[in-house]
């Protein structure tokens, strides 16, 4: 990589992938750049508090300001304050983790959660990450919102997650995926069973706001396989769909969706 903008970014986002901090060296081999236009990088990032070293070892490591941008235009938006009641409830009806998603462009974003699951196994992710489109209920019906083409596209941007790196029954070609996709277009929800992370199942649905046809956002409920089996995330499903509408006409309000908001085609 050339440019002083993506040599920035990638380090900004490999360093937010270890919060124990990471060498220089290790830096700058890794992203492929020379040793001193990563160390004057990071000084820079260091002068503005983005980045700092740790006292033991001189390891650079993030500071809170990004997430603090984030979580500040997160609460300026308003999306949280007015989706997590829809939120809440449904985690309390199901007992299981529920979560709201943001289309931005090309990706989702975990933005807000509610955790119903009050004892025994627990399912909590962390949040601020995207998620895996090959392998996650989320990525299955957004993607089978788009037309094909375009889902393939977006799929092979971001790679096919392998059952080593995700769950035992993670997708493994991109037949497989799109098989899941039109699954998730035919009943306007989508359910997998171990492809994310082992011992974890998740049912989807996606976001349309009124008089809108391209999807915002997504909502989930996921858990423990051995609580949250198939068959009851089909009998969850009426409840995941109607929590879905209330969430859109809920965020209507918030500028946060007309933002990411883009008309797309319909799905073929």
């Amino acid at each position: 990589m050339s440019g002083v903008m993506e040599r920035t970014l990638a380090l900004l986002e490999r360093l937010a992938t270890d919060v124990a901090g990471v060498p220089l060296a290790q830096l700058a081999d890794e992203l492929e750049m020379p040793r001193s236009a990563a160390h004057r990088l990071l000084s820079e990032l260091t002068e503005q508090g983005y980045v700092r070293q740790t006292r033991e070892r001189g390891d650079y490591v993030l500071t809170t300001k990004l997430v603090s941008l984030g979580l500040n235009y997160l609460k300026r938006s308003g999306v949280v304050d007015l989706t997590q009641p829809v939120l809440d409830r449904l985690a309390e009806a199901s007992g299981e983790l529920v979560r709201l998603g943001i289309v931005d462009v090309d990706h989702i974003t975990w933005v807000s959660l509610s955790q119903g699951a009050r004892k025994g196994l627990r399912y909590d992710p962390d949040q601020g990450i995207d998620a895996k489109l090959s392998c996650t209920s989320s990525g299955h019906v957004w993607l089978s919102t788009l037309p094909e083409d375009d889902a393939v596209e977006l799929v092979k941007r971001q790679g096919i997650g392998t059952p080593d790196e995700y769950g035992p029954n993670a997708p493994t070609s991109m037949t497989a995926v799109m098989k899941a996709v039109r699954q998730a277009r035919k009943q306007g929800f989508a359910i997998t069973c171990e492809t994310y992370a082992h011992g974890l199942n998740a049912i989807s649905t996606v976001i349309v706001p009124p008089g809108k046809q391209g999807a915002v956002g997504v909502l989930s409920i996921s858990g423990p396989a051995v609580r949250l089996s198939e068959a009851k995330m089909r009998e969850w499903a009426p409840d995941l769909l109607d929590a879905a509408a209330d969430v859109a006409r809920s965020a209507a309000a918030s500028p946060l969706f007309d933002r990411y908001y883009a008309p797309q085609r319909s799905a073929q």
